[in-house]
């Protein structure tokens, strides 16, 4: 079953990733699991490697490998059938490639505090050291 991962920033249109570019390995997965813990194989781990995928624009597969650098790797472990493993991380690496695709976010533009938030802040310093001052022992010469 093909993975499709759903429109968003940079993705307009959505993409479809072929079945036959998903890599699944199965293993047994750590942690308590009751009678069957030594004997099923419900861990996933989905790889998909962008460089040698179809479903990409040359665009697209040169800003997904600029930030992810290789295959990307998702492992899914926290249930305890292999089924909901498996759409689970399905489901990661559909979100995992959205972020990648993602157009990075504008630049902060710099900007100087306006004399009015200046003077504002200056005059509560101001207000603060009278009121510590007033605090302190009192001289009686």
């Amino acid at each position: 079953m093909d993975l499709t991962v759903a429109p968003g920033p940079g993705l307009p249109e959505g993409l479809v990733i072929p079945d036959g570019e998903l890599v699944e390995r199965f293993s047994r997965s750590p942690g308590p699991g009751g009678q069957s813990v030594n004997t099923t194989d419900s861990r996933v781990e989905l790889v998909w490697d962008p460089a040698a995928s179809t479903a990409l624009t040359d665009a697209q597969r040169t800003r997904l490998l600029g930030r992810a650098g290789g295959p990307i790797t998702v492992v899914a472990h926290e249930h305890r059938s292999q089924h909901r493993n498996r759409v689970a991380a399905r489901e990661r690496l559909a979100a995992r490639v959205r972020e990648l695709l993602a157009p990075p976010p504008p630049q902060r533009r710099a900007t100087k505090p306006t004399r009015g938030s200046k003077e504002r802040r200056l005059d509560a310093k101001r207000r603060r050291g009278r009121a510590k001052e007033l605090r302190g022992r009192v001289d009686d010469r």
